[in-house]
């Protein structure tokens, strides 16, 4: 097990080193344009990407003045609709009661970015087709296989994870990366942070 954490730290450097940054202004640019003709902003995960849609849906309102979503966050309603409709349409049902229109944008951290062949994710395959058809903004920062979200998306970041060992790791930790560099960018952060107005 020696040099595990040595490499582990190696690859994430190299991957953040391989990132395509300006896609990420691209995203803040396009979010911005969403955010200032008065659209919403609805993140969308799974598992991992649902933890980080809950952190992001915090930083990007509080920090950049989204008015922003993210379904997992309400359990009761997630579940009522799962029950109602089944996992496949959960999330599409979900936008759908959210009158999800063109002026709003849909932001999806997956790791397969949602894949009818295997069918692993459908839920994501749903929402991003509705997305589509609703002419909502669609982005989304997946792995590098990207699925349906990187086929169908206006912007996508796929994250470019050489060794496939650690794909779903480090995909999500870049996630995390990227929702706090687009809470920070100069087109759309609004607020200082608390810490950072504080002086020793």
């Amino acid at each position: 097990m020696t040099g595990f954490s040595k490499q582990f730290l190696d690859e994430l450097a190299a991957i953040s080193g391989r990132l395509d940054t300006a896609l990420v202004d691209e995203l803040a640019e396009r979010l911005g344009e969403v955010r200032d003709t008065g659209g919403r902003l609805f993140i969308l995960g799974i598992g991992g990407g649902a933890g980080n849609a809950g952190h992001a849906v915090c930083d990007l309102r509080g920090l950049a003045g989204f008015d922003a979503y993210a379904p997992t966050d309400n359990p009761a309603s997630l579940t009522a609709l799962t029950n109602d409709h089944g996992w496949r349409y959960a999330f599409s049902r979900w936008l759908e009661d959210s009158r999800l229109g063109p002026r709003d944008a849909v932001l999806v951290f997956s790791v397969g970015g949602g894949s009818e062949d295997p069918p692993v994710s459908v839920n994501l395959v749903e929402a991003v087709r509705l997305a589509t058809e609703r002419g909502a903004f669609v982005c989304g920062v997946v792995g590098p296989d990207g699925g349906e979200t990187a086929r169908l998306a206006d912007v996508c970041i796929r994250v470019p994870v050489a060794d496939l060992t650690f794909r779903t790791t480090h995909t999500e930790i870049i996630q995390s990366v990227v929702w706090h560099m687009l809470a920070t960018h100069p087109r759309l952060n609004t607020v200082t942070p608390l810490w950072e107005t504080l002086r020793p």
